[in-house]
């Protein structure tokens, strides 16, 4: 096995910038000085990973007879219908899916249905940060685009079918009852997860790991959760959208389970939006500089928008709010013209009659929940091409 340091060479190669870039996450955060304890454990992260679904992985891959093999089968069985309906479920098998079918002893169920219920309510607003502020957003530092760039996804063709699996995960997470044992949302969570060992398993020999860590590591794993929790909300609000304290809890319950399930160690989950963006910092801060992976996923993601129904608008609204979201140099970093604000303008005007008007009106949020909802369809419509709305399958 190859030898590597505590560190890879990337963790605070580019702190100034990071720095630069994480000031609104600084000041969000209550950050008044660096913690280097919390940034030791997140460099140390980069060469760590989701060892359950490591050892699911090497099991997959066992020769065909080997009682401890998992299978295809067996792994979709379990999904549906318990591990328990799985006749002499392989240990591996056991390890990955039985501790989902329990509750972790903090969850709090009715916190998780009221996260999935606010989030539903932000409608487009949170499908528009997710690809703006989150995914482009991230694209501004080395590592997980690279391997995205290896692996082929969210490149070239396969950039729309992967953007609306992305979008089909968040909305099968947030629909009501997804995310009991068995539910779509659960059955998703936990697919993508296997799907992540699998990579990391497959990529890991020919990955350069002195200079990345892991392919798929904890450290770039509690970053991406911070995307779908602390981005959103940091970034919906940006939109005009009021978040009240108790909406705000009950979205980081709800993404704190997700990331459990997802095999995020519990010291990367959090309950207040107030530690995800001091965490996101300090991410950020551990980051490298951008490389030449960024600007080839940020250019081919705007391609895709002109493809949709009414691209050229679609496509000049995103590099609007990305102008301001990301700022003139960033944009510049990748590749991507820059735009007046008007997107931004629009959005506040909308959303102020929205959701500070009609949505206090009686019956209001009952009507933002549904619109929501038909919004989060007509998205899927949208980057779909057909009737397959299957997550991506696992690599062979």
């Amino acid at each position: 096995m190859t030898q590597v340091s505590v560190y890879p060479s990337r963790f605070r190669s580019a702190e100034q910038r990071g720095r630069r870039l994480g000031r609104v996450l600084k000041y969000a955060g209550g950050v008044s000085q660096v913690d280097d304890g919390l940034l030791d454990r997140i460099g140390r992260a980069f060469n760590e990973q989701d060892e359950t679904g490591a050892r699911f992985a090497a099991a997959m891959r066992r020769p065909v007879g080997d009682p401890e093999r998992v299978t295809m089968e067996q792994f979709t069985r379990a999904l549906q219908q318990g591990v328990g309906a799985v006749e002499a479920a392989p240990p591996a098998l056991v390890d990955l899916v039985g501790p989902a079918e329990q509750d972790p002893p903090w969850l709090n169920r009715e916190l998780v249905d009221e996260g999935a219920r606010v989030y539903r309510r932000f409608g487009r607003n949170a499908a528009d940060v997710l690809l703006q502020l989150a995914l482009i957003g991230g694209y501004r530092f080395g590592g997980p685009p690279d391997l995205l760039v290896a692996t082929g996804a969210l490149t070239g063709d396969s950039t729309r079918r992967r953007l609306a699996e992305t979008q089909s995960w968040a909305v099968a997470v947030t629909t009501p009852g997804g995310l009991e044992p068995h539910g779509d949302g659960w059955r998703t969570t936990l697919h993508v997860r296997a799907m992540h060992a699998l990579v990391n398993q497959a990529m890991a020999p020919r990955w350069d790991t002195e200079r990345w860590g892991l392919p798929i590591n904890q450290a770039d794993q509690a970053g991406t959760l911070g995307l779908f929790d602390g981005t959103v909300l940091i970034g919906v609000k940006a939109l005009g959208v009021p978040v009240s304290r108790a909406e705000s809890d009950a979205v980081m319950h709800l993404w704190k389970y997700v990331g459990w399930l997802m095999g995020v160690d519990e010291s990367w989950l959090v309950e207040t939006e107030r530690e995800r963006h001091r965490m996101n910092y300090h991410v950020v801060l551990a980051q490298a500089g951008i490389t030449e992976a960024g600007p080839r996923l940020s250019q081919d993601i705007i391609s895709v928008l002109g493809t949709l129904p009414h691209g050229r608008w679609k496509t000049e609204r995103n590099l609007s709010m990305l102008s301001v979201f990301l700022g003139r140099e960033s944009m510049r970093e990748l590749g991507l013209p820059w735009r007046p604000p008007w997107a931004l303008a629009m959005l506040w005007a909308a959303n102020t009659a929205r959701y500070r008007v009609l949505g206090r009106l009686p019956g209001g949020r009952e009507r933002l929940d549904v619109a929501g909802a038909a919004v989060a369809q007509k998205i899927l419509a949208e980057y779909y091409d057909s009737d397959d709305r299957a997550v991506a399958e696992l690599p062979a």
